[in-house]
């Protein structure tokens, strides 16, 4: 069953407002990994599960921990507790994470030309993903808009290469120049695989989707419209295909000035800027074409105090002039101490 976005929907939903167009007396506000080790709550409810696979797999758990932030701090988004490697574990490469180290995966060999993984997603795998979707909608505030998410092809692909996340992204893009040929059957596997998952979780019940492209920063000028932006804006089409009034946030970690292409090609709502970018860069040149999510420095928040408060102050005012949805420049970091949460996100509304 879809679950369509009236007007009225989007006038409760200041959010997802934004996503249209709108702008707000203050942003709406919301923080990447916001249900993390940051919360003493989450901790309790990650020791339940023996491993984070499995924990991404518990409809009982996710659910709780999508919910904890909202409840904690009231966030204009909730944003469903899962990881961007769902994916290739649904193709058959089977995902698993070391304590301290992370995802760790089979690399796919080339010589196998995609053997390894299934020829179509496996969505009853994806299936307590869900039912996690379904649960958390039922149980939001009706103002809180609800994001679901993917990794794009590119970010996906560099772990499914390399079997773990690496330095500056070198395998994958030793991959691009000795094997385009396979590199791109890849990302066209991850596009259809992708474009699968994200339909399934707007039928769901997600009001709007984050497509995650982490590892934008690692590929060179010419290979970004290949790699990672063609690869996006179908994935965007493929979805509207089925969905035509989806709502999407595209994240272009490290992409610099790149920042404008995924504003102008990929088809997204609003293009989420990391902390390197200057404000009063994006307020000018991109915020014209598109909304605006970002761009606090996470170890800003780690530090709190007066220093946060300029930042935040300034970055608000930057982007004064146009729609903008608050946030940080990548996630949040275990180490962030709460109260300084909830003075940023009493700064932020004022």
């Amino acid at each position: 069953m879809t679950h369509p976005v009236d007007s009225s929907t989007i006038l409760e939903k200041p959010l997802l407002a934004t996503l249209n167009g709108v702008q707000q007396k203050r942003p709406p506000i919301w923080i990447m990994r916001q249900a993390g080790r940051y919360l003493a709550e989450y901790r309790e409810v990650r020791a339940r599960s023996k491993s984070f696979i499995d924990f991404c797999y518990s409809p009982d758990l996710a659910t709780e921990v999508t919910l904890q932030p909202i409840r904690r701090f009231g966030f204009d988004a909730a944003i469903l507790f899962s990881d961007i490697l769902v994916v290739p574990d649904a193709l058959g490469q089977g995902v698993s994470f070391v304590e301290n180290e992370g995802p760790r995966l089979p690399p796919l060999l080339v010589e196998n030309d995609l053997s390894e993984l299934k020829s179509e997603i496996d969505l009853d795998r994806l299936a307590p993903v869900f039912e996690t979707i379904g649960r958390v909608k039922a149980a939001l505030p009706k103002e809180t808009t609800f994001l679901g998410f993917c990794g794009a092809p590119w970010t996906v692909a560099s772990y499914m290469i390399a079997g773990k996340g690496t330095p500056e992204q070198a395998p994958i893009r030793l991959l691009a120049y000795r094997n385009p040929e396979y590199l791109e059957k890849l990302i066209e596997r991850l596009i259809q695989s992708s474009i699968a998952y994200l339909c399934r979780q707007v039928e769901a019940g997600v009001d709007a989707l984050q497509i995650f492209e982490s590892f934008a920063g690692a590929l060179t000028a010419d290979g970004l419209e290949q790699w990672s932006i063609g690869p996006i804006r179908r994935m965007i089409e493929g979805v509207r295909l089925r969905h035509p009034h989806a709502k999407f946030i595209v994240f272009g970690r490290g992409s610099g000035a790149n920042h404008v292409q995924y504003a102008l090609k990929t088809g997204a709502n609003a293009v989420a800027i990391d902390w390197a970018v200057d404000p009063a860069w994006a307020a000018s040149v991109l915020q014209p074409l598109k909304p605006v999510q970002g761009n606090l420095d996470p170890l800003a928040v780690v530090a709190g105090g007066d220093q946060m408060d300029r930042r935040v102050d300034a970055i608000i005012e930057a982007f004064s002039n146009g729609p903008h949805i608050f946030n940080l420049g990548h996630g949040i970091v275990p180490e962030t101490p709460v109260t300084h949460v909830e003075r940023l996100v009493k700064r932020v509304r004022g």
